[in-house]
This record gives structure tokens, sequence and C-alpha cells, in this order.
């Protein structure tokens, strides 16, 4: 993870140096830790057996780590995979570039042909078809395209009653092989999916409908994880909090574009070009006489490219990288924080804001950052009245603090200045923001 510095006069090579001294001077906490950061209580382990990647869509070709590793997964060179590109809106074109990917990683790849955009094809007959269900019954692995998961959905899932084809992916996932997808293909592998939830600010306000901004999901990750995917990017957290609660999920995991998560069984590997948010609502609680979505005490962690969280154990093990190099513990009394003030976030659901802030603050003098989520449009001076419903006023505010758990690793092995935060708490408050939120700085003596 990538935190804005600021201050460009500073040389990386003496930060690394400090970074390295303070590791040597806290006696490398991954040893003093165990494994890694233990997080409190824990989570249910699942036993379901197979593999199930989620991707935070975006994810480039030339990606290789992340084509290679599907590859790696289902059994190595030569293992037969089929691409589903139901969700896009050029299957064809879509799922022979992704079969191609495959194999040029080492794969065998066929690509099915159902979807409601694939010329000639009768969706609801491809997913009875005994011919197409057989070629599920001979693969290792299935791989779901981007696009609208709510084709997916309503594809293999009308109504909510399972059909062949996808009785034979889950058949597949049980005998031990692996199920991925990207952006649409990642949205499906939760019980509860987004359907069509773009405005994250709006789901903050107002919660989601079954059927409109949420709908049933395939459940591939099993009953009590949530995904939602380009979350980084997106400034997701906005929508997943206030779905979680409102649908019981106590774990969530938001995955960043072009990256992947490893689900497999209880344990969860971040791949690719950055990595994925685990939410944890288990010790959260929510005020309902606020009148508003609110909830405090919610924990949160960042796993990096290369890092490992176990649900069951609630232990993450940061990256070998970051292992051999910053470890990070603001509650000892050998820390030396690098930043020396957090700054105010104006937009926490802005493009990475969240993570950012997570880094900033695991290795900040501070111990607590604050932002905003609000319609700045329509705060604007001269912006038009807009009607009650529509609640223009309410925003809402992130506090982010530290707690006695609170662990973190910094590399710059990347090329970048990439952070793992552990057991970092958020509180997320209604407030009532001022119309205009601002004016005009008037002349002198007018």
């Amino acid at each position: 993870m990538q935190v804005v510095n600021h201050r460009d006069d500073i040389d990386t090579l003496p930060r690394l140096t400090r970074r390295g001294a303070f590791r040597l001077a806290a006696g490398a906490l991954g040893g003093a830790l165990g494994t890694g950061a233990r997080a409190q209580g824990s989570a249910t382990a699942t036993s379901q057996p197979g593999i199930v990647v989620p991707i935070g869509g975006a994810l480039k070709f030339d990606n290789a780590e992340v084509w290679a590793r599907l590859v790696q997964l289902s059994g190595g060179p030569g293992a037969r995979w089929l691409v589903l590109p139901t969700a896009g809106d050029s299957p064809q074109r879509a799922g022979e570039r992704i079969a191609q990917t495959l194999e040029q990683a080492g794969a065998k790849a066929t690509v099915l042909p159902v979807s409601p955009r694939w010329p000639g094809t009768e969706v609801a007959r491809a997913v009875r078809d005994p011919a197409l269900v057989a070629e599920v019954a001979q693969a290792a692995g299935v791989y779901f395209a981007g696009g609208a998961q709510e084709r997916i959905v309503d594809a293999l899932q009308p109504g909510g009653q399972s059909t062949p084809l996808l009785d034979a992916i889950r058949a597949l996932k049980a005998r031990g092989g692996i199920v991925a997808g990207s952006s649409a293909g990642a949205a499906v592998m939760s019980r509860t999916m987004f359907r069509d939830a773009q405005d994250s600010l709006a789901v903050l306000k107002f919660g989601a409908r079954m059927g409109k901004e949420i709908d049933r999901g395939l459940g591939f990750v099993g009953d009590e994880l949530f995904v939602d995917q380009h979350f980084l990017k997106r400034g997701r957290i906005g929508r997943l909090l206030p779905v979680m609660w409102q649908e019981g999920f106590k774990l969530g995991l938001g995955v960043e574009e072009n990256s992947g998560a490893i689900v497999r069984g209880s344990q969860i590997e971040a791949i690719g070009a950055k990595g994925a948010l685990l939410v944890d609502l288990r010790g959260a609680s929510h005020d309902a006489s606020l009148g508003a979505f609110n909830l405090k005490g919610v924990r949160l962690t960042y796993l990096d490219r290369g890092d490992r969280h176990d649900l069951g154990t609630g232990t993450t093990t940061p990256s070998e990288i970051k292992q051999r190099d910053a470890a990070i513990d603001p509650n000892s009394a050998a820390f030396k924080p690098y930043f020396p003030r957090a700054p105010f976030y104006g937009d926490m659901l802005g493009d990475n804001t969240i993570v950012n802030a997570m880094g900033n603050l695991i290795d900040n003098r501070e111990s607590e950052a604050f932002g905003l989520a609000f319609d700045g449009r329509a705060l604007r001076p001269g912006a038009p009245a807009q009607p009650p419903e529509a609640r223009a006023t309410l925003g809402f505010e992130f506090r982010l603090y530290r707690g006695p758990d609170s662990r973190g690793w910094f590399t710059g092995a990347f090329g970048g200045e990439d952070y793992t935060a552990v057991n970092l708490y958020l509180d997320v408050t209604p407030v009532e923001m001022a119309k205009p939120l601002f004016r005009p700085l008037a002349a002198a003596g007018r």
C-alpha cells in the first residue's frame, strides 16, 4: 500500500535504514508475536473443501503472478479450466481472451457459451445442457469473467433456484477444485452480493434493498464472509459496512483491482498488485437512536500482497518480504513513528483513502485520524435545493484509531511505501453538514 508522503526532500534510503534499525531495536516483532499478529477473538473456521479466488476487477492480462497462481492452485500445467463469460457485454471476445491467458499460464481452457449476450444461445437451455454439465465434471477450475453480476445469478440461479450447471460447479469445488472470478465474477462469491449499488454514499444514507442494490449471490465462500470488489479504488468501504450490518455478516473482504484473495478453508492470502481489506464486525456496536447508519468498534486489517490471515485463529502473517523488513508496534516504548501528524481526509470514500489512512496511522505519532463522507455537490454555494428525502446535509464522520493489538509492517521492496496494518479500529458516526459548506472569500472592505 502506498502512503502519500508529501515530504519530497526526505531520502528513501535513510528512511529504510531508520526503519530497519527500529526493527532490530524492537526485537523483530514477528518473532515476539509468533507467526503474526493475532486479532481479538476468532471466527469459525470454514471446513469447506476447494479454493475460491475473488479478484477485485481490472485484472491485467500481464499480471503473470495471478494467472500463474490460478493454474498452480488447480494442479499445475495441463489443468482444465472453463471460462464463463456470462456477465460480459461481449462474452465471446472476453471469454476467448481469458482462455488464451490461462493457456499462456499453462492451463487448457474452454469457453462455455452461457450468456444472454451470446448470439444464438438460450441461457435457460444452456444451464441445463448435459454436455456443458459434463464439461464441468471434467474440469479443475472455473473462471467467471467480469461484467454485470446480475447476469450470472439470473442465469445460474434464476429466482433463487440452482440450475444443473451451478450444481456441477458447486460439485467441482466440493471435490477440491477452484472457483475464481474477477469483478462481477468476484461479486457473486458470497451468499449476498451487490447487484447495482454504484453510489456508496447513497447506501450509507439509505441502506440497500434486496433485488435492487443487493441480491442473492452464489455463496462459494460460505455463509460467513461477504465479498466486494473494485474495493479500494472506488472507496467501497461506504457500501460494505451498512450491508454487512444489515444482512448479519460479521466478516467482509474487500478485494482491490488487479489483485486477488485466495480463500482456502479458513485461510486467506492476498496476491497480485495490491491486496484486500478484511472487515470484522464481531466487536462492533450500533446505536439505533441516531436515526442513521452508524457503527463503533469496526476492526480493520489490510492484507498487502503476500500476506496471509487465518479466520479460525485470527492470526495475520505478513509476507516474507515484510518479515525481512520493518515491523511496527505503535504500543512499544521503542516505537519511533515516521509520520508526525495524522492528516484529515475530506473524502473517506475516495480512491484508496481508507487504506492510505491505515498505513499512515500505523506509523504515526498520533493514535487516531479523522475524515468525512458527504455530498459536496449538494452543499456548494448556489446548489439547487434538494427535497427533504434526499438528506442532502447528512454526512458521516470516520474515526480511525489504534488499539492495544494494533500492529504493522512496512517495506520499500516494491518500489513504493507498502504497509500491512493489523487491527486498526473504525467508528462511523452520522453528522449534520452545513449548507452551504463554504462561502467564497469576500474582498476587503466589501
